[in-house]
């Protein structure tokens, strides 16, 4: 190590997670030096950022919040990082990544190489298929309500590298920029937006919920996306036990789950009949629900299969004009065969008058 350093950190290191910001390109932070303006002067940045990392005086300027529309309405905010900080934080996640990686559940997909929210789609359409529950989990306020000291601990599961696990810390502890300049300053949570939250989350999401449910229940699956998660149970009664464990287990770890949004659901097709208030879900952008289908000699069932959410409202929109129409038809056949029942008795009357 060199002397008059603190911690060891190639430059080379640097560099690389440099060239990854660079590439993924991204806003301004609370300073306003764009990437392009950074490049600027990208010798004298790039060696100031590494000397103040390696001699542990690196703070982290607070994140810039940004306001955007959520598809379901209202908003949430993103935390903007400087671009220094965001080579820094890539860093970090350059340095943990490939020590993580390994001992992550096969069911983790989120912000992983070679895995995609695709690929949890289509593992929990398969699992739909063949477990008729489902628990849809929504954890309140994950992001914001992350607790600092356990995700600190887990990481420190991994690795004692201690230039990680300082920055780490401060990168949560940064403040949040508000539009109007004021400061709100974090005691937990991690900021949506920042470089190094996902592999944060992941590593605390591993500990949290992937390891205590393989050693748990490890014949019940799941699919998890960061903090979105579903659950495959058998029975109505294991999906009721499963969820009040989870509740538990989050509740210890300081998290809960959304009372409205978490929700049990029955996967109803044309085999399982059953009635039961909730027969779909949302998961990952798409929408999960009995919906018609044809095999492969052509015949129509009804399977519990998946489209987007926007194909789904446009099915949903269809389907009611389709039952618009058909009441419109119904009423109008309605309308004849009164029709017609009057005429008929009119005939009669007259018939029997002439009779």
């Amino acid at each position: 190590m060199n002397k008059t350093k603190s911690f060891d950190i190639p430059k080379q290191l640097i560099w690389r997670a440099y060239k990854q910001v660079s590439k993924n390109k991204g806003a301004a932070g609370v300073d306003e030096v764009s990437i392009t303006k950074f490049e600027e002067n990208l010798k004298d940045n790039l060696y100031k950022l590494w000397n103040r990392m390696s001699s542990g005086s690196y703070f982290p300027e607070p994140v810039k919040a940004v306001a955007i529309p959520k598809d379901t309405g209202g908003q949430r905010t993103l935390c903007v990082p400087s671009v220094s900080d965001r080579v820094a934080q890539i860093a970090a996640t350059m340095y943990l990544e490939p020590i993580v990686e390994p001992k992550f559940h096969e069911d983790s997909y989120g912000y992983r190489p070679n895995k995609s929210a695709l690929d949890a789609v289509y593992t929990a359409r398969k699992r739909c298929w063949k477990n008729d529950w489902t628990v849809d989990l929504d954890i309140s306020g994950f992001f914001d309500n992350l607790d600092h000291d356990l995700a600190l601990q887990a990481i420190k599961k991994h690795t004692d590298c201690k230039w990680v696990i300082l920055y780490v810390e401060r990168w949560m502890k940064a403040p949040i920029q508000q539009a109007d300049g004021s400061k709100v300053v974090r005691d937990k949570g991690v900021p949506q937006g920042g470089s190094v939250s996902p592999i944060i989350s992941n590593i605390f999401m591993h500990h949290v919920f992937d390891i205590w449910k393989k050693k748990n229940y490890p014949t019940v699956p799941f699919e998890r996306y960061v903090d979105d998660a579903i659950v495959h149970c058998r029975t109505k009664r294991q999906a009721e036990f499963i969820k009040v464990m989870i509740e538990e287990r989050l509740a210890k770890c300081k998290l809960r789950l959304h009372p409205e949004k978490t929700q049990i659901v029955y996967c109803k097709d044309g085999d399982r009949r059953d009635e039961f208030p909730t027969q779909n879900f949302d998961f990952l952008g798409y929408t999960f629900r009995a919906r018609g289908a044809k095999n492969k000699k052509g015949d129509c069932y009804v399977s519990f299969s998946t489209c987007n959410q926007q194909q789904s409202q446009e099915e949903d929109q269809e389907n009611h004009k389709v039952m618009e129409n058909t009441s419109d038809h119904v009423d109008h056949i309605r309308g004849n065969i009164e029709e017609n029942r009057s005429n008929s008795q009119r005939l009669v009357s007259v018939l029997w008058q002439v009779l």
